[in-house]
């Protein structure tokens, strides 16, 4: 029978080698220059369209979904029929 190897415990980090370790460096590209799909565009335009209408209701609360609907009819080219 062979004798057991010890494991030696596990060595904390001292708190000033984790302050001290430089950042992985990111190879990842930035998000701006990532192509953008058409659906990302058709929401940040139909955002902007409602946060005007937002803008033009005098900021007041209580309509964002209805500013939300009428920028998508106005940016997509709806007609609303009510």
């Amino acid at each position: 029978m062979r004798p057991r190897a010890t494991k030696e415990p596990r060595r904390l980090k001292s708190p000033e080698s984790i302050q001290t370790r430089e950042p992985a460096v990111s190879r990842k590209e930035p998000v701006h220059s990532q192509p953008v799909s058409p659906s990302d565009d058709m929401q940040a335009r139909i955002t902007d369209r409602a946060y005007e209408l937002y803008t033009e209701r005098g900021y007041r609360q209580g309509y964002a979904l209805d500013d939300w609907l009428e920028a998508e009819r106005e940016v997509l080219g709806l007609e609303c029929n009510a």
